[in-house]
């Protein structure tokens, strides 16, 4: 299952690079991609993943990748390319512009840097690489978004998925099938962005507004919702947050 197969199995399924099954195996096992989804696919050239996506999020859906090569035209509708470095203030405008003011659904990037054969040096550039993207991920996702990226294993590696941790509910990293044997390369892929304004563990005063179907309280921080149980409307209470989502979180009721 190495380089010739994945290599011949792209040559005959009409796919630009054998890494196209790599995002097809991602998308397997986490669920990136729905009907109808925005992708940007960071560092797109020359447009495998593009071709996947493209397919996964069907013709409701729409893939803009950028890359400071060009890249050949594909034959989908749903598909817009950017020639820029993603970096540039210019080409993030651009790439706002075409996804739309609800921003992205989903966010996947399989740069890599050019390789040296030192590999604490690769290790280090791909790090690099993986926090621009994930840069642009946060600027692009909103609740509920998803973010995949490539990364070289290494010493900096935990740092970086920590951080990616803290803005998704949850972290996966996964090698896929289609990587090659004597590759370090795996794939962080955070699961549905959370841009609550309070995070697990805050303690604040709140008034709820009114009682869920579920019968507990109601309360809103900033446009996001929290439940707290065991009070009613009207009260005014001093709560600890006890778990966030994406769209809502749940707290406890403590005594001041």
């Amino acid at each position: 299952m190495g380089r010739d197969h994945y290599y011949n199995k792209a040559k005959q399924e009409g796919y630009r690079t054998r890494s196209a099954y790599k995002l097809k195996q991602l998308d397997e096992e986490t669920g990136l991609f729905g009907p109808g989804n925005t992708v940007v696919d960071l560092g797109a050239a020359p447009g495998g993943w593009l071709q996947v996506a493209a397919e996964e999020v069907s013709d409701h859906g729409t893939v803009v990748g950028v890359d400071l090569q060009r890249i050949r035209d594909i034959d989908a509708d749903n598909v817009e390319t950017i020639r820029g470095d993603m970096t540039d203030e210019e080409t993030k405008e651009s790439l706002r512009e075409r996804i739309g003011a609800e921003g992205a659904d989903v966010v996947i990037s399989d740069m890599a840097p050019n390789m040296t054969g030192e590999y604490s040096l690769d290790h280090a550039r791909s790090i690099h690489l993986a926090r621009q993207a994930f840069e642009v991920a946060l600027n692009l996702l909103p609740a509920g978004g998803d973010f995949a990226v490539k990364v070289f294993d290494g010493q900096d590696l935990a740092e970086f998925r920590a951080d990616v941790e803290e803005e998704f509910q949850y972290v996966r990293s996964i090698r896929p099938d289609a990587s090659r044997d004597e590759s370090s390369e795996q794939y962080l892929v955070g699961k549905h962005r959370i841009t609550a304004p309070v995070a697990a563990g805050d303690e604040l005063d709140v008034v709820i507004d009114d009682v869920g179907s579920e019968g507990d309280g109601i309360a809103k921080v900033d446009g996001y919702t929290l439940f707290v149980s065991e009070t009613e409307t009207g009260d005014e209470v001093h709560v600890r947050v006890t778990d966030i989502k994406p769209n809502f979180g749940f707290a406890e009721v403590i005594d001041q």
